[in-house]
């Protein structure tokens, strides 16, 4: 007995220190083996956060999806549902079968299906065929503002535009998929951990007018049979991008079926010569410097000046002509003069101060800095050259930029996409550089009435607006032939860039039509886009008219409100009239003793004339538009007179001429300011 006790206790003492060595000493290590053997942890795709426009609308959103796993361990007869599945999926059965062969506990079968794929396998009721829900990225207005937004994979990384620009911003850490197996790695219990919420992007873009600047383009590509196209509308006061479309475009809800080009974003990246657009770049520096001034007369040769022993030729014989007349008429020997005038370290100064030859900073990616060759590589002909636009490439963001500049009053504002961001219910505005400026504002005033100039009378006159006054400046740019070494005389890019109104510009527009057929000049092809999106953006953002309707939309105004209730003054122009500030009793009272006009109309036909005495243009402008009434505006300042009289009955749609006139009171405390 003592003896099997001794044994007894020298086998339990050694079990006992065996389990106490395991458990103290090596339980990390097998805790670990264990759960590597009985845990199989998926990453499940990251969850992105939304995309909107400016006015809060979405553009992008992440909306759940199912995807298809299997349990190979489950599943008697592989070969069989390999075949079953790959009918559904469209893939070859052996495809399914490797992987089912790869793992015994989880394999995917196929991430983010359509909803149809996915009732289709569930209706099999396959034993070992699991779903998950993940996050599939959903872009619900298709291809609006594709480029801007850019696309992911099925891992959910964003591969461009805003979404690869901030996907470290709108991705957060993927979800996690917990799989329990027993000893035989059979599946029998999983979790979901799901993943984080991103930070959302509210994009300085507008759908409408982005669906504007899409739909408008796509009718020139088809009318011109272009092989692409771009146009920009931007704020030039604040850079902002209300929208960017290119031509060709793509869905990028299934972005991996367009084709790379298609995915391009050429307002950003492509580079072209400007052509004769970048003469304002040129008259604006000599303008600037005090060399020359836009009543100065320019000797034009008849359309032909040497220079270095080369010929260059204008598309017109031009004699004498003013500097005003060389951008109205687009005289590349006039403006040549003109720049060499300049000289080439000044042109290249102002240049590279315009925003050319670099990054303008914008918040897209795959910019071009364009291309600009240093000062020390010019050649003897190279001022004249690029004078009228050419030995320099340009991306379209960096001409309109340019442009901007000039309608703002001379400076460069950074353009930029992203509004502000926004996590939760708080809103955070990105902040943006100073303007900086580039050219004297009276130098700006000067061009844009230069500009004004080529609209009313010189290659653009197709761009002029009915309501608003625009400035611009056409281009019709031979396409450099790397195979021949010259330029194209079939190949041109068309182009056109301008703003309205003059005085208070609200938007810039740059329009670029690559190669079109047929008729290919800049006035020809792109001013008239211009004019549509104009157009139609001006009343959509409520910029009041600078100039009087023509006597046709007046007509077909009166004819569309002709059966409207009369007292209800938003029938005039819905587009002009602002909620949010329209008054119960919009219509100021009479001036004392102001006698009606006695006009017979019938009863509840017209409104009084409102008093306009002593407000200012834009107060006028804005009350009668909302009032339905044509305003004919004389001179500046303060209102002084105006015939109807106030109070006089007048017929909605009717003529009301305001004189102006400055302010004796405000003119003394202009010049107490300027004394200051």
């Amino acid at each position: 007995m003592v003896i099997v006790a001794a044994l007894a206790a020298l086998w339990t003492g050694a079990a006992m220190g065996r389990l106490a060595y395991l458990q103290l000493f090596r339980y990390s290590e097998y805790y670990g083996r264990a759960q590597h053997q009985q845990r199989l942890i998926v990453d499940v795709g990251a969850s992105r956060a939304e995309i909107f426009d400016r006015n809060l609308n979405p553009l992008a959103m992440s909306v759940p999806v199912d995807s298809a796993f299997a349990v190979p361990s489950e599943i008697a007869d592989p070969s069989m549902v390999a075949r079953l599945l790959g009918k559904i999926l469209d893939v070859p059965s052996d495809d399914i079968a490797t992987r089912l062969a790869a793992s015994h506990s989880f394999v995917w079968i196929a991430r983010k299906l359509p909803p149809e794929k996915a009732q289709r396998i569930a209706a099999l009721n396959l034993r070992g065929i699991y779903f998950q829900r993940e996050g599939g990225r959903f872009y619900p207005k298709r291809e609006l503002a594709s480029h801007v937004l850019g696309y992911v994979d099925i891992d959910e990384k964003g591969l461009g535009g805003i979404e690869y620009a901030l996907d470290n911003d709108i991705r957060t850490k993927p979800g996690k998929m917990l799989i329990l197996a027993d000893a035989h790695r059979r599946w029998y219990d999983s979790a979901d951990k799901a993943p984080d919420t991103g930070t959302s992007v509210v994009l300085t873009l507008d759908e409408n007018i982005q669906y504007i600047a899409e739909k408008e383009l796509a009718q020139a590509i088809h009318e011109t049979h272009a092989i692409s196209g771009t146009v920009i509308v931007e704020n030039p006061n604040s850079g902002e991008l209300l929208a960017v479309a290119n031509s060709p475009t793509f869905n990028p809800n299934a972005a991996k079926d367009s084709p790379p080009d298609a995915r391009t974003d050429r307002a950003v990246s492509s580079l072209y010569e400007p052509g004769s657009v970048f003469k304002i770049v040129t008259l604006s520096a000599a303008i600037d410097q005090g060399i020359t001034r836009p009543e100065e007369m320019i000797d034009c040769q008849n359309g032909a000046i040497y220079i270095a022993g080369h010929r260059i030729r204008d598309h017109k014989a031009y004699g004498m002509l003013s500097v005003a007349q060389v951008l109205a008429n687009s005289s590349d020997v006039g403006a040549i003069k003109v720049g060499l005038r300049l000289g080439a370290p000044k042109f290249y100064d102002y240049i590279r101060a315009f925003g050319f030859g670099q990054p303008t900073g914008v918040d897209l990616p795959g910019e071009s800095k364009g291309k600009l060759r240093r000062l020390e590589n010019w050649t003897p002909v190279s001022v004249g050259s690029i004078s009228m636009g050419q030995e320099v490439g340009v991306t379209p963001l960096q001409m309109i930029n340019a442009v901007s500049a000039i309608a703002n009053g001379g400076t460069i504002v950074q353009p930029h996409a992203v509004r502000a961001m926004r996590r939760g219910t708080q809103l955070v505005e990105t902040q943006q550089p100073e303007p900086r400026r580039v050219i004297q504002a009276t130098t700006a005033a000067t061009m844009r009435r230069m500009m004004e100039g080529v609209v009313l009378n010189g290659t653009g006159k197709l761009a002029r607006l009915d309501g608003y006054t625009s400035a611009g400046k056409t281009g019709t740019a031979q396409k450099f032939d790397v195979n021949t070494g010259h330029y194209s005389a079939h190949n041109l890019i068309a182009s056109f860039v301008g703003f309205s109104p003059i005085n208070t510009p609200a938007i810039t527009i740059l329009v670029q039509l690559d190669s079109p057929a047929g008729a290919h000049e800049g006035g020809s092809v792109a001013a008239p886009v211009f004019q549509r999106i104009a157009q139609q953006v001006l009343p959509y953002l409520n910029v009041p008219r600078d100039i009087p309707l023509s006597d046709q939309t007046q007509r077909a105004a009166r004819s569309s409100a002709a059966n409207q209730d009369l007292a209800e003054v938003s029938d005039f122009d819905p587009a002009q009239v602002d909620p949010n500030t329209a008054t119960e009793d919009p219509v100021p009272p009479a001036a004392p003793g102001a006698a009606p006009a006695t006009v017979e109309l019938a009863e509840g036909e017209g409104i009084p004339a409102p008093q306009l005495h002593g407000k200012t243009v834009r107060e006028v402008s804005e009350l009668c538009i909302r009032l339905g009434l044509n305003p004919v505006l004389l001179g500046t300042g303060i209102a002084s007179d105006q015939s109807p009289e106030a109070g006089a009955m007048i017929r909605r749609g009717s003529k009301i001429t305001v004189q102006f006139a400055r302010d004796p009171s405000l003119m003394l405390a202009d010049a107490r300011r300027k004394i200051r």
